[in-house]
C-alpha cells in the first residue's frame, strides 16, 4: 500500500467515525494517563472505554475482531479486580500493592500466561472464526492479557507489555479502519514509554 492509498484509506475512514469510537478514544486516553500518574482513576475511566471498544470489535468491525473484543471483556473484569487491589490497605495503613518490579514467579507466570493465551486464541481464531487477521488479534490480545495482569498488582513491567501490544495494534486497527483507535494506539505507544519511566523514577524515590 502507497503513501497515498494509506492517506486516502485514513481521511476516508476517519469521515464514518462512530460516537462509540470517539467516547472510548478518549475514556482509554484519560485512563493511560491516570495510569502513568499512579492514580486510582485509571480504573473508572478505563471501564468506560474498554467496554465501548468491545462493541465496536465484535458488533461493528467486519469480521469482527474476536480477540479484541473479548480481550476488553477481560479488561473489563481486570479493571475491577485492579480497582480493588490498588485500594487495598496493610495493617499499617499502607498501600498492599506498591509500584515495584516483579519477583522471578511473577515475570514467568506473565510470560507463560502471554505464551499459552497467544497460542489459545490464534488456534480458536483460525478454527472456530472468520476472522482474518488471526495471528496480529492473538498477539495485540495475548501481550494485554499479561499487561493488565502486572498493572493490576502495579508492576514496573506492565508498560513494556503495552509497548508491545501497542506496536501490533496499530497496523493492525488501522486495517480495519478503526482511524481513531490507530491514532490512540500511536499516543498509547508513546505514554507507555513515558508511563515506564515514570514509575522507574517513582521506585527510585521511595
Amino acid at each position: 500500500m502507497s503513501t497515498y492509498e494509506i492517506y486516502t484509506k485514513f481521511i476516508t475512514d476517519f469521515q464514518f467515525l462512530s460516537w462509540q469510537e470517539w467516547v472510548s478514544t478518549f475514556t482509554q486516553i484519560a485512563s493511560v494517563w491516570y495510569a502513568r500518574k499512579n492514580n486510582i482513576l485509571v480504573y473508572p475511566t478505563g471501564i468506560v472505554g474498554v467496554l465501548l471498544a468491545a462493541w465496536l470489535y465484535l458488533f461493528i468491525s467486519a469480521p469482527p475482531l474476536y480477540a479484541d473484543g473479548i480481550l476488553n471483556i477481560y479488561y473489563f473484569f481486570m479493571s475491577v479486580y485492579g480497582w480493588y487491589n490498588w485500594t487495598r490497605m496493610a495493617g499499617n495503613q499502607e498501600l498492599v500493592y506498591k509500584i515495584n518490579w516483579c519477583s522471578k514467579n511473577e515475570l514467568f507466570a506473565g510470560i507463560a500466561g502471554f505464551i499459552g493465551a497467544w497460542i489459545a486464541l490464534y488456534l480458536m481464531l483460525y478454527i472456530l472464526t472468520d476472522s482474518n487477521t488471526p495471528i496480529l488479534d492473538a498477539l495485540v490480545s495475548s501481550s494485554a492479557v499479561t499487561a493488565m495482569w502486572w498493572m493490576a498488582k502495579r508492576k514496573i513491567e506492565n508498560w513494556l507489555a503495552w509497548i508491545f501490544s501497542n506496536i501490533i495494534a496499530i497496523p493492525l486497527n488501522f486495517y480495519k479502519g478503526f482511524m481513531l483507535f490507530t491514532l490512540m494506539y500511536i499516543l498509547f505507544l508513546v505514554m507507555a514509554y513515558w508511563g515506564y519511566r515514570a514509575w522507574k523514577i517513582k521506585l527510585s524515590e521511595t
